[in-house]
């Protein structure tokens, strides 16, 4: 120790209430450039959950058109929603977008409703398009897998030309089923697996 230098004493810190739901990360203090009190890192952010709500449920009958809300749909298995335009064996079976984007978009001044971007299922309480391709969701005995995060948008849509800007391209998730059941508004959507 040099001399006249005080003894280092630990940092007390006052207690931080951490707002739930909150994730805690264990770093290596050195990692961080911080001195050995901090070595866990709280993130806590509503969009962060792994559980959500089923806002609603759309379907159409043809494809590029907006959807129609019907509040429960019956989901089968490699297939995607009964009597759904977009259903069928490949790897859009259905769509999802996050009930929180849409309340952005609309706050930016566009007149859209439930299914308006061609969205199956609107999700509340999960950032849909911040989860990695593989990922599994499940909603009772439904189980889905992402296969896919935006599309490309050949024509521009509706929207697209009033706004000049649409969310489906680039946060629309795509999912393939894996398990079917029926699904409506008010169910719980859970993140079963990060890819």
């Amino acid at each position: 120790m040099a001399d006249g230098a005080k003894p280092s004493r630990p940092l007390a810190l006052p207690e931080i209430p951490i707002p739930q739901p909150a994730t805690a990360f264990h770093i290596p203090s050195n990692m961080l450039g911080l001195p050995t009190l901090f070595r866990t890192v709280i993130i806590s952010d509503e969009k962060g959950s792994d559980m959500g709500t089923i806002k609603a449920v759309c379907v159409s009958d043809a494809k590029g058109v907006q959807k129609e809300e019907v509040g429960s749909a019956v989901i089968e298995p490699d297939f995607g929603i009964v009597g759904d335009a977009h259903a069928g064996k490949w790897q859009r079976q259905v769509s999802l977008l996050s009930y929180e984007s849409i309340e952005d978009f609309k706050a930016r001044g566009a007149e859209v409703v439930d299914g308006s971007f061609g969205e199956n299922l609107i999700v509340e309480g999960i950032d849909v398009k911040a989860l990695p391709v593989g990922t599994q969701l499940a909603s009772g005995d439904i189980r889905m897998e992402i296969t896919q995060i935006g599309k490309q948008c050949h024509s521009h849509c509706a929207i697209y030309h009033r706004m000049g800007d649409c969310i489906m391209p680039r946060e629309g998730v795509f999912t393939k089923v894996l398990h079917g059941g029926v699904i409506k508004e008010g169910d719980n959507l859970e993140i079963l697996e990060e890819a």
